[in-house]
Formats: C-alpha cells, structure tokens, sequence
C-alpha cells in the first residue's frame, strides 16, 4: 500500500481529519481537486462544542482571539444561545479561509501528505485496500491505501464513485449570497419585508456580506453560480436599494436541499461532512457538523489501521454520527420554513417568538445547534456518552485540565478519587494499554466539581465510562481501546 488512509477533499473537514489521523499513529495522504486554498470564506462560525474540540488539540489560541455572539436564531428569529455551561458559550466568527490555513499548517505540521491539483476519476476497492486513480496536470496516477474518506463535499466525487445511497430531497427555494466591497446599505439581521428576505453583515475590512430570498421564488437548477446582476436585482426587489456599483469578491447560491447518505462506511470506504449530509447552510451547522464528524472518526480509524481497535469500533462512526446528521437535518428543515416561507408561516413565526421567550426553549434549542447536548450510546449513567466540560486539575506535576489532558489525542483514565490504594488497582487494571491510554491521578482545582471518581475519556472528548472509587473500568477499556494483546500492525 501507498498509505494507509486517503482523504480526499482539503476543506476544513479533511485537513481536521488528517490531522487527527496522524495523532492517532496513521499514515495520510490528502487528494485536492484545488490547485490552491480557496479565497472563498462561505462558512464563517463555529459554534461551542466545536470550540472546544478545537481547544483539545490546542487549536483555539491560534485563532487570535475571535469575535463572539451570544445572540443566534431559529429561523430568523433573534434567540440568545444559552444551555450546558461552556467556557465557548456562543457563536464564534472565524472566516473559513482562516480556519483552513490554520488546520493545513497544523495537519501538515503532523507529517500529512497534502497534494494539490489532484482530481479523482475512479475509485476500486480491493480485498486488500482501496484503489483510487486520479488526474493532474503531469497526467494520470495511482494511489493505494487501506482505507478511503470522501470529505470532499455535498458533491462528493467518492461517495458517487462508490456508490453510497444519498436519498432526500432537492432544493425548492434558495438564497443568493456575495460579499460585495464597495456598498453602503444598512446591515441586515434575518428582515424579512413584503417580497422577501434580506441579510446584511458589514466585516470590519469594508466587504458586506449580502444574502437574499425572494418569497415564492423556486430554486434554480444551476451548473453556474448567479451573477451579480441577478442577485443585485432580487436585492433590489426585495429592499428597494440599489447594489450594481458594488464589486462582487464572490457570489454563490444556496438551498433547502436535504439529503442523508444511508451509512457513512461501506466496506473500506467512509464519508464525512457534506459528503454524507446535505443540508442548508443556516448559522454555520454544516460545517460544525462536518467537523464534529472528523473528531468522531480520526482516532477510531487510526486505531483501525494500527491494528489496535477493538472489533466493531470504527462501525461506531456511523452508529454515533448518523442520528447527529439525521437530526440536525430536521431542525434545519423546521429553520427553513420559518426562514424562508411567505406570508404563510407568519403565524407560526409569531408562535415560535413567543416559545423563545421561555428559558427552557431556548435552552433545548441553543443545545441543538451548538452540539452540548449530543450523546452517544443509552448508558443509564449520565456522564457516559455526553461530552466531557472542561475541569480544572491539579496533579503532582501541577495543574492541568481535562482539555489539555486532551491535547495528545489519545483516551485517558483519569483517577480522581485521592486514594493511592485506588490509583495502583486502576494500574493493574490498565496494564498493557500505555500505547493506548494515560493514567493520570489528579484532585479537582478549588471550586471545580467532581464529577465521579473515574472518568475514561474517549480523544474526542467523550466519556467512555465513569464510576465509584469501587467501579471497575475493564469492559469500558477493552470496549473502546482493545485488549493488552492487540498489537499495532506493522
């Protein structure tokens, strides 16, 4: 084999996958259609959950301090994100051409294999790997691998290629979007006037960035993006003002499209972000999600191809993520009728404002689109399955945190029980696992609450397991991280 894991697709979904593959021991190599990063910023939030993954590989002080609003929406309705406590409480603004540069610099820090200008043509599974042919400018080429990742968007050249199901439906209604320099028009926050929608967002450096949706305009079935001519006359008619002297930087279309790839593994070939969901872009969940996706997937398909997975762990990706994509799809649809619907859901509109008025509402909700609430598994133990929040540690060495714990991108036993007798069980008990886990004893800092008196976390900040100072962690350490006699492969 070439390597062991292709990823195609260098958006910020696959370099953050790289990246965690090479963290977890495996080798990469990265196919790009682009000759270059794109200039192009069309996502431009990250929301908490994704924060602080970001912050368990160290990846947020790089950041430069970003802009935070508490102050969100469903469907175009003013709600201010409240639910589980988070030190990233809010929607943060990153443009996606920063977040790609950063998370290229990273992967490729890590040792990852990034090409450019390589385009996929076919892609063959083997009973050995997977066998992935490809164009560039020099002319055709061959790579093989163990293993294939399609991160390579809502047209995915790899899940076509092979074969994925990806049912759902096509757009009906769209929005037209640009960042225009050059224009003064007053900024715009979801207002909806008597022919449509207008959006209007002024960054610091002068672009505006335009979006609008004309009521009762069908989608449009586009092998090119609109013009700028198209989209400052629906501005027009929507606002009454006038854009042409403006100079379009980009411009593009987007719709209510909602599609769910039946499984996001088939056989040696996995999807993840819009490659395996298709869905509106409304307040940056796609990408969050996409994300969260490659958090999720890294380290159990490093594990895979190391040789050190337990049996069925990487079938776990499609088993956590799937319900994730499945109902953020569904949110987003009740968004976009909200968002993008007529005089017709004035009254639903007018009903859903009075629900946001509610703590509890706008708790579930806010839970939703920041991706706190996500849990996987149906453990009866609380802890278990949801996310682990940060905590503030103080250990022999000095003090630490549950995030930074994190940083190494493997699972860690952490004893918080204060009690020597304990901390030597849980050694014998993790015995053989060192390559795999770090058993790290520590107290929580003054005022931190303690959670249980052992917590396994998963590397993507997830609780395996927690338990009493009498709990045994075995079945949780072999369910997730193999058995002592697992041996990498070589």
């Amino acid at each position: 084999m070439d390597t062991q894991v292709i990823v195609v697709g260098a958006g910020p979904v696959g370099l953050l996958l790289a990246g965690e593959l090479r963290l977890g021991g495996a080798d990469v190599v990265v196919l790009e259609r682009l000759t270059a990063p794109t200039t192009e910023s069309r996502a431009s939030t990250l929301h908490a959950r994704t924060m602080e993954l970001l912050d368990q590989r160290g990846l947020v002080e790089p950041l430069d301090d970003p802009a935070c609003d508490v102050l969100s929406h469903f469907g175009g309705l003013p709600m201010e994100l409240s639910g589980p406590p988070t030190r990233y409480r809010g929607q943060w603004k990153v443009p996606q051409t920063r977040l790609e540069e950063l998370l290229a610099s990273w992967a490729l820090g890590l040792g990852v294999d990034l090409r450019r200008g390589h385009e996929v043509r076919a892609v063959r599974e083997t009973d050995a790997g997977v066998v992935v042919e490809y164009t560039t400018a020099a002319g055709p080429g061959t790579l093989t691998g163990d293993f294939l990742v399609g991160c390579d968007g809502e047209h995915s050249t790899v899940r076509a290629l092979a074969g994925f199901e990806f049912p759902g439906t096509d757009s009906t209604r769209e929005l037209l979007r640009a960042d225009v320099a050059g224009i003064e028009v007053p900024n715009r926050r979801f207002e909806r006037t008597s022919k449509g929608l207008a959006i209007a967002a002024r960054r610091p450096d002068g672009v505006t960035r335009i979006m609008v949706h004309e009521f009762g305009r069908p989608a449009v079935r586009r092998t090119v993006e609109p013009s700028f001519q198209e989209l400052a006359e629906s501005w027009a008619t929507v606002t009454g003002e006038d854009l042409s002297g403006g100079e379009p930087l980009w411009l593009n279309a987007f719709g209510n499209a909602a599609r769910l790839a039946t499984e996001y593994r088939r056989g040696r070939v996995l999807l993840a972000g819009d490659a395996a969901h298709r869905q509106m872009p409304v307040g940056g969940q796609a990408l969050n999600v996409g994300l969260q996706d490659a958090m999720n997937l890294g380290w159990k398909l490093a594990a895979e191809v190391g040789g050190t997975a337990p049996e069925g762990l990487l079938d776990t990706y499609h088993g956590e993520r799937h319900p994730v994509g499945r109902r953020v799809l569904t949110a987003i649809e009740a968004q976009a009728q909200l968002l993008l619907g007529g005089p017709e859901v004035d009254a639903v509109r007018s009903v859903t404002a009075e629900l946001l008025a509610h703590d509890r509402v706008r708790a579930r909700l806010g839970s939703v689109i920041s991706g706190l609430d996500i849990r996987y598994g149906g453990s009866e133990q609380p802890l278990e399955g949801a996310r682990m929040p940060h905590l503030d540690l103080v250990t022999p060495d000095g003090p630490t945190s549950t995030t930074e714990l994190l940083r190494p991108a493997r699972g860690v036993l952490v004893d918080l029980s204060a009690d020597p007798r304990r901390r030597t069980r849980l050694e014998q008990k993790a015995a053989g696992l060192q390559d795999r886990i770090r058993l790290i004893s520590a107290t929580a800092a003054p005022g931190s609450p303690v959670p249980a008196a052992t917590l396994l976390l998963r590397p993507d900040g997830y609780v395996a397991w927690a338990g009493d100072t009498t709990a045994d962690p075995v079945p949780a350490l072999h369910r997730w991280f193999g058995t002592p006699g697992s041996q990498p492969a070589h």
